[in-house]
């Protein structure tokens, strides 16, 4: 199975680095789950994926070391969840800058005499 760029999966997995065909971290539904928690954010879904992947990093390795090998997982976790934050930040921005700046508000338009502006008296 050839991973599609052009869809909201395919770019999730191209953010998250799951891009080894013949070895996903995490399954399409996985990430069609993260896409709609975060409303199909592409980005906000990638920095979930990643806050799994790093919790689950977290767990795993904990800090081991073997002659010449260590690892530290929470050191791992911990810039993943950086990465994570990045791209939530990214995603602010990218809504941001899609925002029209169009606002309107509503307002109270009702005296404090109770009266509306229908019975105002107009001048003749």
């Amino acid at each position: 199975m050839a991973i599609d760029y052009s869809s909201k999966v395919g770019k999730v997995r191209l953010l998250i680095n799951d891009v080894d065909e013949g070895n996903l971290v995490f399954p399409d539904d996985q990430l069609e789950a993260f896409l709609a928690l975060e409303h199909d954010s592409v980005k906000r879904a990638a920095a979930q994926a990643i806050d799994s992947q790093a919790t689950n990093e977290a767990l795993a390795l904990k800090v081991l070391k073997d002659h010449q090998v260590q690892t530290d997982g929470a050191k791992l976790a911990d810039a993943m969840r950086r990465h994570a934050d990045s791209l939530r930040k990214q995603a602010r921005e990218d809504e941001d800058a899609e925002d029209d700046g169009f606002y309107f508000d509503v307002i109270d338009i009702v005296g404090g005499n109770g009266s509306h502006p229908e019975l105002t008296e107009r001048p003749l």
